[in-house]
């Protein structure tokens, strides 16, 4: 059910955007890349004008995590970087779906025109601590989180654009599973004992500024 939901999310929102792209034109298909919290790409849909300059936008984006594991984290067998020193790896990747309100800032200059957004985000996050032939742990949990930001499109030619997207997302709090090569798999509750130094262990967004760039066509 938890990854259905982000693709039934950016299905719904899809359906609605392209619903009023019928009788309003100007349906926007992008793919942006850049940065948020690691090397990061997203692909949205876009319905401007729905209600007058009001418009829907909804997004899905894959981050590739830089830091998937704190370094300084004990579990009480010594730090995850006294492992990495002996050749211990960490990798990890955050998946996003996003389902924004926008409005439409209309042209700042010749070609030039700018769009606020806000709304609503779903990320699943996971990262692994690999120690090779003696096995892995990964951690994984899905948060709700809200976000806003604004994008700025440069006319290039016909219905091509270049668009830039900044903006913060903020992701809250929630249950950790956890999965080992020789273990069950464990679900740590907010209130276990255990949350805090779990928690510690596993990297995943809090506040994420985001900085993006790239292309965007209008149909």
């Amino acid at each position: 059910m938890k990854t259905l939901l982000p693709a039934a999310l950016l299905t719904i929102a899809a359906t609605t955007a392209t619903a009023g792209a019928q009788s309003l034109n100007g349906l926007e298909l992008g793919l942006t890349g850049g940065y948020a919290s690691g090397l990061s790409g997203e692909i949205f849909v876009h319905a401007p004008n729905v209600a007058g300059p009001v418009g829907i936008k909804a997004g899905l984006a894959y981050t590739r995590a830089s830091d998937a594991i704190n370094d300084s984290s004990d579990l009480g067998v010594g730090t995850f970087g006294s492992y990495k020193a002996n050749g211990a790896t960490e990798y990890g990747s955050h998946t996003t779906a996003s389902l924004d309100a926008t409005y439409g800032m209309g042209e700042l200059s010749p070609g030039v025109d700018a769009t606020l957004y806000g709304g609503a985000r779903y990320g699943m996050f996971r990262s692994t601590e690999d120690y090779g032939a003696t096995g892995s742990t990964t951690y994984s949990a899905s948060a709700f989180g809200i976000g806003a930001g604004v994008m700025v499109s440069y006319a290039l030619t016909g219905n091509l654009s270049l668009v830039g997207d900044l903006g913060v997302d903020q992701y809250f709090k929630s249950n950790i599973n956890v999965t080992g090569t020789n273990t069950d798999s464990t679900t740590i509750a907010r209130n276990d004992a255990l949350y805090p130094s779990i928690d510690n262990r596993f990297v995943r967004p809090g506040t994420v500024f985001k900085a993006r760039i790239g292309v965007k066509t209008s149909y």
